[in-house]
């Protein structure tokens, strides 16, 4: 199962207004709360575990690069996500809730982590179920407090915004997501990169840098 859907470039992106937040260079885990249980799993993107010790340390073995995500999200997020599911009333009517991290340090690059490294866990998405994703402007609104991916522009995706993100003007070190709509299937997301990073896929990848472009 695919956690987090593939998100597309910029191109033939829809004409409209959006937020860009910094794009961050880590890994995408995921996490699951019900009403009844509170947070009871997470995981990568195609894997899930039950977040107690022993889910834990399976899936440590799985992503040893990995090691410390569980815990660190529970000392970081997890108290203050839980408690805008359980007092804000845009929540207080539905039962389920994925939420969506990236888990970096300062030396993360392409989806490695170096072990010695200070790691984070940046809040990016949530999904309420049965209705979806939740609009970016209600991102920002309910859940900014917390440690959320920083809001770098909004306005329309122009071609002078792209190559303002590529040349590197927003100070981002891989690049921007751009989102809008209001929420459910009215969302929509791109992906823009900068040229720095490209070259630096180029000089660790050589051929294979496509692999980790846009």
């Amino acid at each position: 199962m695919l956690h987090y859907p593939n998100m597309p470039d910029s191109r033939n992106c829809p004409d409209g207004r959006c937020l860009a937040f910094e794009k961050y260079d880590g890994t995408n885990l995921h996490w699951e709360w019900e009403r009844e249980f509170g947070w009871h799993s997470f995981g990568a993107r195609r894997d899930e575990f039950n977040l107690n010790s022993s889910g834990i340390k399976s899936f440590e073995r799985a992503h040893p690069n990995l090691r410390g995500c569980g815990e660190l999200f529970n000392s970081t997020l997890a108290e203050g996500i839980g408690q805008v599911f359980q007092e804000n009333t845009n929540y207080t009517p539905f039962a389920s809730f994925k939420v969506f991290t990236e888990f970096f340090g300062a030396h993360s690059f392409a989806g490695l982590h170096e072990d010695g490294d200070v790691k984070e866990p940046k809040l990016f998405d949530v999904w309420v179920e049965p209705f979806g994703m939740i609009g970016p402007r209600q991102l920002v609104a309910d859940f900014g407090h917390l440690n959320t991916a920083r809001v770098v522009y909004e306005g329309r995706i122009t071609g002078q915004f792209v190559e303002d993100v590529r040349n590197g003007k927003y100070n981002v070190q891989e690049g921007v997501v751009c989102k809008g709509g209001t929420g459910g299937s009215d969302v929509w997301m791109v992906k823009i990169k900068t040229r720095a990073y490209m070259e630096r896929l180029k000089s660790t990848f050589a051929q294979e840098w496509e692999n980790y472009w846009e």
